[in-house]
């Protein structure tokens, strides 16, 4: 047989069950329960007047479910969803063909949008507060403007770094929403529901102990869960025990408070190499070999927010917490 064909084959299931896992409504939606309640007032709002839904704002860390979200609101407004990302937008005509392609209520999402071209927001304001674009056609002493109409539409953007949003483009944006991380009795439902899907037995107390791992997040709470069903699946059991979540979850480095072995780099490079710190981010990137923007957005979020990393203005330092997490006696200060 192609192994092309098997590949697509492979790819297209593996891309089914991705679907069949997000949520497609609110009340199916898990957790970020004050966002929930504003989008649905804003959202039954808007089909009352038959207007478009304002434009949306995303923002927070990875993996907190942006991108299901901006589809759930689609769905809840009943219109169709087209998607890009920020990085794939390179130039004004780009972002000049996806407008133009959109229906009348269509969703825009832009994921990453903070690290859209700043010559293509300048196309992208009119298109958000008129409805309309403004393309230049020709060169020189022969270039003119020309207006387009565009239909009223919904652009829902995400970031992990709202702090890099420029002002004129974040104050185009109606809804602000920002997504937190999720508790471990929330994470343990996604878990179980992923679960049911998948067809895999587990146990309670199992999905209790990969959502304290899961570092908050549902994306790494149903990796979790599909690694660990791969052990269980290799040494034969039909559901998944707490020992047997216990064991996988060891074997993949993955600690009681969700730090893998790249979170322990870090930490203990800045204890052992740095005395602690202050340490800057790019001194921890070339330490550790992650790139410094990869530090910020994927590590960083979740050890500020347990506590175990500061920020200073003179760099990074860890905390009591840090040298308590991995039995090591706490430095006295002087």
């Amino acid at each position: 047989m192609d192994e092309r064909l098997v590949s697509s084959e492979a790819d297209l299931q593996e891309s089914y069950i991705e679907q069949s896992l997000r949520p497609q409504t609110l009340a199916q939606y898990i957790g970020q329960d004050k966002v929930k309640e504003n989008l649905s007032v804003f959202i039954e709002a808007a089909k009352m007047r038959s207007e478009t839904l304002d434009h949306v704002l995303l923002y927070g860390p990875p993996g907190l479910g942006k991108t299901t979200l901006a589809t759930i609101i689609a769905n809840e407004m009943g219109v169709n969803i087209r998607t890009t990302s920020g990085p794939a937008i390179e130039r004004p005509g780009d972002l000049a063909a996806v407008l133009t392609a959109l229906e009348p209520g269509d969703v825009l999402f832009i994921d990453e949008i903070h690290r859209l071209h700043r010559s293509i927001e300048e196309v992208l304001y009119p298109a958000m507060e008129d409805f309309c674009l403004d393309i230049v056609i020709g060169k020189g002493s022969t270039a003119r403007s020309v207006r387009l109409e565009l239909p009223p539409f919904t652009l829902i953007g995400a970031t992990t770094r709202v702090g890099l949003l420029t002002a004129p483009l974040r104050d185009r944006f109606g809804v602000l929403s920002r997504l937190e991380y999720y508790n471990e009795n929330q994470l343990a439902y996604i878990i179980e529901r992923t679960a049911d899907i998948l067809d895999v037995g587990l146990e309670h107390e199992a999905a209790i102990e990969m959502a304290r791992r899961s570092r908050g997040t549902p994306r790494i709470a149903n990796r979790l869960l599909k690694r660990v069903r791969d052990f269980a699946q290799v040494i034969g059991v039909d559901s998944i025990s707490t020992e047997l979540a216990v064991d996988a979850l060891e074997r993949l480095q993955v600690d009681k408070l969700g730090l893998d072995h790249i979170d322990h780099k870090l930490l203990l490079g800045i204890i052992e190499k740095f005395r602690g710190g202050p340490v800057g981010i790019d001194t921890i990137s070339a330490t550790i070999g992650e790139e410094s923007h990869t530090i910020e957005d994927v590590y960083e979020p979740y050890l500020l927010q347990i506590g175990f990393l500061q920020r200073t203005p003179r760099g990074r330092i860890v905390t009591d917490l840090v040298y308590r997490h991995f039995q090591m006696e706490v430095p006295q200060n002087d």
